[in-house]
């Protein structure tokens, strides 16, 4: 056996277990071992699959500092402010940004990550690039796949449809999309379609930031369902945010929520952002921001969530453990039961891969031999105390830890 995992505590069992790895898989987990070529004692604490982090913006991050000091702290001021940036954008600046995240999400166990690179007529396909450049660099270690995202929507920025076609060309892996972002409706279901367009074209999946506005009339998720119904696209398109779901009528939500149930549109929330984003206009009570995550978790509805932004003029703090964003995740969705924290974990490991459709993911038999060592006897405690992460495995092999 070539690797084994002493006295590890696992989700849903009692007692210590022992976890053999042979290659890239998980090759037995039991009561009792023999000897492995190397061994890992987890020390009577808990190993899970490690975490996935399917929406986080690595080209922005670490750039706060650099910006022009905030008015009003509205998104439209958020995406105007990195324009001076993305003006002066250079592929060794956003690659050395891009590790230092990398890195840091590595200790605390995140081994897959799905990042938005901005396409634009401002910064081009610098980002991409960039992008690209990183995937190579940590191919070792991290699964990077890399969403090429039309940050200032489409119509309404001439010449990025077919930035995005080139985008992938060059080896971008998702199909980006922001509809809601046009200036109209209508404007907002070609961009749709325009993305579907393309990702057909070069048979990848489509991962859109839908209604991220606490806007009632912003309807782009609903779109979105309904052209991945009628595409039979379903299991291949995400979308994040959508935080005017939570505006809609109860009614009406509760319809947009059976069309993503029907359609198979995965819901990623990114709750620290839209605490901090959404709700700027509102007077108490203010809304939290966030969409509606346990309807659409009790609906049925794939849900995950995510980092989003690190230091950037969106969200000026954040640090790229997904404990964290879990743990914001059970305060603004009210979801603190035992039973809801292991749903809450589920989001930013399991829910999160499903999401970037990663083979074989999962703490199992046969399952992919990404795992994390986490100082913690349970869930609970692992989201209460987010302590250190003692070891973390990537395709069978030791790439972080103490």
């Amino acid at each position: 056996m070539g690797h084994v995992i002493r006295n590890a505590r696992l989700r849903g069992r009692e007692g210590l277990w022992q976890i053999g790895l042979e290659g890239d898989r998980v090759s037995a987990i039991a009561t009792e071992l023999p000897a492995g070529r190397e061994e890992t004692d987890a020390g009577e604490r808990l190993v899970t699959e490690s975490f996935v982090d399917c929406h986080i913006h690595l080209d922005k991050c670490h750039t706060g500092s650099r910006l022009t000091p905030a008015g009003t702290e509205m998104l439209q001021e958020a995406v105007e402010r990195t324009w001076e940036v993305k003006r002066n954008y250079r592929i060794p600046e956003i690659l050395g940004r891009a590790s230092r995240a990398i890195d840091d999400g590595l200790r605390y166990g995140t081994t897959a990550v799905r990042t938005f690179a901005d396409v634009d007529t401002i910064g081009g396909l610098t980002p991409v690039k960039a992008m690209l450049e990183l995937r190579e660099k940590y191919a070792d270690t991290v699964d990077i796949q890399i969403c090429a995202f039309p940050q200032e929507a489409i119509v309404r920025d001439p010449g990025t449809e077919e930035l995005l076609a080139e985008a992938m060309q060059l080896g971008a892996d998702v199909v980006g999309g922001m509809p809601w972002f046009e200036l109209s409706d209508e404007d907002g279901r070609r961009h749709i379609d325009i993305c579907f367009e393309i990702a057909k074209r070069f048979d990848k999946p489509i991962h859109m930031l839908c209604d991220d506005t606490d806007d009632p009339t912003s309807r782009t998720l609903e779109y979105l369902a309904l052209k991945t119904l009628r595409e039979g696209y379903g299991g291949r398109v995400a979308s994040s945010h959508n935080g005017a779901l939570s505006s809609y009528d109860h009614y009406h939500a509760a319809r947009v929520i059976d069309l993503c149930r029907r359609a198979g549109v995965a819901i990623v929330s990114n709750p620290q952002i839209s605490l901090v984003i959404d709700g700027r206009l509102d007077r108490p009570p203010v809304r939290r921001g966030i969409t509606r995550v346990r309807e659409l978790v009790e609906a049925g509805v794939l849900v995950a969530s995510a980092q989003d932004d690190i230091d950037d003029p969106y969200y000026p703090f954040g640090k790229p453990d997904q404990l964290e964003v879990a743990s914001f995740m059970a305060h603004t969705a009210q979801l603190t039961k035992p039973h809801e924290l292991e749903i809450v974990y589920d989001m930013v490991s399991s829910n999160a891969a499903k999401v970037m459709e990663l083979e074989g993911f999962g703490l199992r038999e046969g399952g992919r031999a990404d795992l994390v060592v986490i100082d913690a006897e349970d869930v609970h405690e692992a989201i209460r105390l987010q302590p250190p992460r003692l070891a973390v495995f990537h395709a069978g092999r030791k790439v972080a830890g103490r």
